[in-house]
């Protein structure tokens, strides 16, 4: 069954716009660019008249933005399941953010692609598939990633360090700023950090970061000419949070939230909230099953997310592979965007329960699943590391990072591994300590 019904009619009317366009200035028609500029501010305005239609009022009340309400209307769960340190936690944090680098690096340079392509890739290296290592060739290698990294970077021959992906960077800044503004930090806080950290961004945190470098307030960076509030940009930021509040799902979903606030809304939102829930919660669980069932409990019981988690776990038992995990993604979710909060929250469940104690075969299916599939490899790899530690991945996903990750980040040299993880335990006491 379909979640929503989307309209799907004005996709091809920007290319027939420019073609008439074009076509016209070439039989040297008059007054084209006249013709344009109407069109472009009647488009202008009917986007307003658009996003001015009332949305539904029950809908709103089961998903709400501030933190207060959203708590309110949590089913019951254990909000807290540390009171310290556990004395597994730097394993288990070392296995958390390498799993998440890798399930990145493997994902990275298929982004996006579909799941045909990337068989038809595999096929033509002569790659196990799904992979059960990274890619052996990178399609134009030569071409960098975020300015920075070559993409054959990201490929075994050519890999020295963690390879830059944006995914990566959120995680390495929600550290700086809890180091640079305190446990307490506020969403104001968060978007002066963006501009000093940022260069650029993607999707709803492009148009936050625009905003907030117009002077646009951050607790209203989100909400100007921003049709992304859906998306998954702040889920992929969840980590940090995770990381800092281990056994402690509900300070990581607050975490979450303060973060989360200055680029989305509702469902961006709560993705964000329920996955550094999950994550914390898997430092100290024995099942990752168990770890997203823990993230559930911090978000709305009826908002669209809570509903969505819950049905693809009860439908994990009929996704065997790759193949029903795209197929039934595809029935439900239709034209829904690629780097939608919804179906990636889905294959990043999926991913881990096709995947069960395999780490390799959850990062190698999760990305197979296509859609954003560099983010729910990260997510999945950062969650099974969290439940199973280093010592359960296999070494040749980490042996060419070489202790360092690349980072677009202003004003920043390449990363140390075991220094960020330094840094993330002693944030992690601080939270435990207070």
């Amino acid at each position: 069954m379909r979640l929503f019904e989307y309209p799907d009619k004005v996709a091809a009317w920007e290319r027939r716009i420019n073609a008439y366009a074009q076509q016209k200035v070439e039989f040297g028609a008059p007054g084209v660019a006249e013709k344009v500029a109407e069109i472009e501010a009647l488009l202008a305005q009917k986007i307003a008249e658009l996003d001015a239609l009332p949305n539904d009022a029950a809908l709103a009340e089961a998903e709400p933005d501030d933190l207060e309400t959203i708590r309110s209307l949590r089913p019951a769960g254990s909000r807290r399941m540390w009171s310290s340190l556990a004395d597994d936690f730097r394993e288990r944090l070392e296995g958390s953010w390498l799993g998440r680098c890798a399930g990145c690096t493997l994902g990275s340079i298929v982004e996006g692609w579909t799941v045909e392509r990337m068989e038809e890739w595999a096929a033509y290296l002569g790659d196990e598939y799904p992979l059960v290592d990274y890619w052996s060739a990178a399609e134009q290698p030569h071409m960098k990633k975020y300015q920075t990294s070559l993409r054959e970077d990201f490929t075994p021959a050519k890999m020295d360090g963690v390879p830059t992906d944006d995914d990566l960077n959120y995680t390495l800044l929600g550290l700086m700023i809890l180091e640079e503004y305190g446990l307490d930090f506020s969403t104001d806080e968060l978007g002066e950090a963006w501009i000093k950290y940022l260069p650029f961004a993607f999707t709803a945190e492009g148009i936050a970061l625009d905003n907030l470098r117009k002077g646009v307030a951050p607790m209203r960076a989100a909400e100007v000419d921003n049709p992304f509030l859906n998306w998954i940009g702040a889920d992929i930021r969840s980590d940090p949070w995770g990381y800092a509040a281990p056994g402690w799902p509900e300070k990581a979903a607050e975490f979450a939230h303060r973060d989360a606030y200055v680029s989305h809304r509702r469902n961006g939102i709560f993705a964000a909230m329920f996955f550094s829930a999950a994550i914390s919660a898997a430092f100290a669980v024995d099942n990752t099953v168990d770890a997203l069932k823990f993230g559930l409990q911090e978000i709305p019981a009826d908002c669209y997310l809570a509903r969505e988690v819950r049905w693809a776990l009860d439908e994990a038992p009929q996704i065997a592979n790759y193949r029903d995990a795209a197929a039934a993604i595809e029935e439900r979710y239709t034209v829904m965007g690629g780097a939608h909060a919804i179906n990636n929250t889905v294959l990043t469940v999926w991913g881990l329960t096709v995947g069960g104690e395999d780490y390799s075969k959850v990062i190698g299916e999760t990305v197979a699943m296509g859609k954003d599939n560099d983010c729910t490899a990260a997510t999945a790899g950062s969650i099974w590391g969290a439940v199973y530690g280093k010592s359960a991945i296999p070494k040749h996903w980490y042996k060419n990072f070489n202790n360092k990750v690349h980072t677009f980040l202003y004003h920043q040299s390449p990363f140390a591994i075991d220094d960020v993880i330094d840094r993330f335990v002693a944030q992690a006491e601080k939270v435990h300590g207070a």
